[in-house]
């Protein structure tokens, strides 16, 4: 079938531009909230775990409820409008910094996992953050809408680690019980900052209207922009999650991990202030393939040594690819709908990408402690490699046609 673009008339940007600057800020303080889960989840983990190959598992239930909250977030969306669902996501956050101190302090790994599942809950209404950025606004400033957005990570890169260094010694000996305190102050502040966007109200239309998702999901273009999302984020996520405890294992102590975090982090969504004005001038196809090959880049970095620049240099090479993959296939989905149909669709797209990085958590753990960090940056090149194929399949299939088009 023929792929349907987005051509509705030009919206208010006045009023997006204040909305992005809102999100903007919320996306800095959601990243910090999760950049204290990273930070210390695996370091917690094998603390309080009854098995060194459960370290992980405390991340891993992060990224289930990073799954299990986009397919909620878009229902809320779409009956009560997206405000209301950033104020349950916020709230999750916050309850998310009371339970994770309270599992330090009582040793209790099942209720540390449970804290990080409503982290992941928190995360997954705040990936809808850079879609709503792009509510109301005209066709031409949705791409940067989206990229600004994401921009706001870059604070959460600074924020977020630091937070880790400043508390984690506060309350000896439980290590990080103040950080997840603070983590939910945190959270509090953000509800009141996401209180104050203005968007759209939900309409009928939204309710029932536009193609049935089956649809929409079965064209090439959100088949390929679907495929690259669910790629690099994962394998960020995969190589991201085991590097903490890997340089652990290598000798190299917390403050080096949290270093590395940090610039991974700032990395992640530095190239924000550019990547949409990027995907204007040469295509959203072309940044989410630099954006796949970067994350080779790192996976090659990795597995050509153990010191600390290498794990840090892989992790800002991987922070990079993820920024060009994650964010050029997030434009593309937006091409792939229209406004009556932007919830469901973009509440599967996330269902399937966070669905993919929940299975592959649960495994980073097991493959670390089992076969080391070598094993962990090799599975990053076949999935690279798949994105890689169907993106060009897909997008040489479309030009093809549009010749033909012209020809005719």
């Amino acid at each position: 079938m023929i792929d349907v673009t987005v051509t509705e008339d030009t919206s208010d940007d006045a009023r997006a531009r204040r909305n992005v600057t809102r999100l903007a800020a919320a996306q800095a303080l959601t990243g910090a909230n999760s950049a204290v889960i990273f930070a210390t989840g695996a370091i917690v983990g094998v603390t309080i775990a009854p098995d060194i190959g459960l370290a992980t598992v405390p991340i891993s239930m992060y990224v289930v409820g990073l799954a299990a909250g986009t397919l909620p977030t878009g229902a809320i969306s779409r009956r009560y409008g997206r405000r209301v669902a950033f104020l349950i996501g916020t709230g999750c956050g916050a309850v998310t910094g009371v339970l994770g101190c309270l599992a330090i302090l009582r040793g209790s790994f099942a209720l540390f996992c449970l804290a990080t599942f409503l982290g992941g809950l928190y995360g997954a209404v705040a990936q809808s953050y850079r879609f709503a950025a792009a509510d109301g606004a005209s066709a031409a400033f949705r791409p940067k809408a989206v990229s600004w957005v994401m921009a706001g990570g870059i604070f959460a890169g600074l924020l977020g680690p630091q937070l880790v260094q400043w508390t984690m010694d506060v309350w000896q000996p439980y290590l990080f019980a103040f950080s997840y305190l603070i983590q939910a102050a945190v959270a509090l502040i953000a509800m009141g900052i996401v209180f104050g966007v203005d968007l759209p109200k939900p309409a009928a239309a939204d309710l029932h209207g536009g193609r049935p998702l089956l649809e929409i999901v079965r064209q090439p273009r959100f088949i390929a922009a679907a495929l690259c999302g669910t790629i690099a984020y994962p394998v960020m996520n995969l190589v991201m999650t085991s590097a903490p405890l890997a340089m652990q294992m290598c000798g190299l102590t917390v403050s080096d991990s949290n270093f590395g975090l940090q610039w991974h982090i700032v990395a992640m969504y530095g190239p924000s202030f550019f990547t949409g004005s990027l995907i204007a001038r040469f295509g959203a196809p072309v940044i989410v393939a630099l954006g796949l090959a970067l994350e080779a880049v790192a996976a090659i970095i990795g597995l050509s040594g153990l010191t600390a620049m290498h794990f840090w240099a892989t992790l800002v090479a991987l922070g990079v690819g993820w920024n060009f993959g994650f964010v050029g296939a997030s434009a593309l989905v937006l091409e792939t709908h229209t406004s009556a149909e932007r919830n469901k669709v973009q509440a599967f797209n996330d269902f399937l990408i966070f669905g993919l990085m929940a299975l592959g958590s649960f495994s980073s753990g097991q493959l670390l402690a089992h076969f080391g960090w070598s094993a962990v940056n090799l599975v990053v090149f076949p999935p690279v490699l798949l994105g890689l194929c169907v993106l060009a399949l897909v997008w040489s299939s479309k030009r093809r046609l549009a010749a033909r088009i012209v020809e005719r």
